[in-house]
This record gives C-alpha cells, sequence and structure tokens, in this order.
C-alpha cells in the first residue's frame, strides 16, 4: 500500500503560479500511471494531467498549455506546475496512483485562485 502526501497548494491570485507536489512512501519507478486530479465544490472529480512510468503525458482541455506535470523517480515525487492560474482551477487537487489496478489517493491540497 502506498501512501501519497500533496503540498504546495495556496492562495493565489488570477495570471499566477503554483508548483503541487505528490510524495509518495513507495517507489514510484514502477508506477505505471500516475495523474492529477481535481475537485470544485459541488462538482465531480476530473482528472487535470496523468504522466506514464516512460514520461508520457496527457492533460485535460482546460490543463493544456498552462499545466505540466512531471515525475521524478530517482525522489519519488509528483508535480504539477500549474501557469496562468484562473478563478476557476480553483477546487481540491490530488495525487492519484494505478497500482495492480487500484487507485491510491492522497488526502489533497487546496489551491484557490481570486479574480
Amino acid at each position: 500500500q502506498v501512501q501519497l502526501v500533496e503540498s504546495g497548494g495556496g492562495l493565489v491570485q488570477a495570471g499566477g503560479s503554483l508548483r503541487l507536489s505528490c510524495a509518495a512512501s513507495m517507489s514510484i519507478f514502477s508506477i505505471r500511471n500516475m495523474g492529477w486530479y481535481r475537485q470544485a465544490p459541488g462538482k465531480q472529480r476530473e482528472l487535470v494531467a496523468g504522466i506514464g512510468s516512460g514520461g508520457v503525458t496527457n492533460y485535460a482541455d482546460s490543463a493544456k498549455g498552462r499545466f505540466t506535470i512531471s515525475r521524478d523517480n530517482a525522489k519519488d515525487l509528483l508535480y504539477l506546475q500549474m501557469n496562468s492560474l484562473k478563478p476557476e482551477d480553483t477546487a481540491r487537487y490530488y495525487c492519484n496512483a494505478y497500482i495492480r489496478g487500484l487507485p491510491y489517493w492522497g488526502q489533497g491540497t487546496q489551491v484557490t485562485v481570486s479574480s
């Protein structure tokens, strides 16, 4: 079982940037798929960005061109660099990893973007 701990959220003005980090309690070298999801109040959790073990990435349309997902397998860290933030990016952001077909989640980190 893996524990995921997110950090880096906060309050930022529109147009600003944040970098989220997710620390894993185990080596992520062999974790095929990891990602960042977000959930705003009253809305379903949605995928923001995903990354495979080989570095292949995918993004939600809302994140393309503004967000960058990356992973550091040596440090067991997953990142989400978020630029040009908008008020509609306000949500709780969750780190996700699929291990042996099962999803694992962190507790989330709150991102609030003011207009």
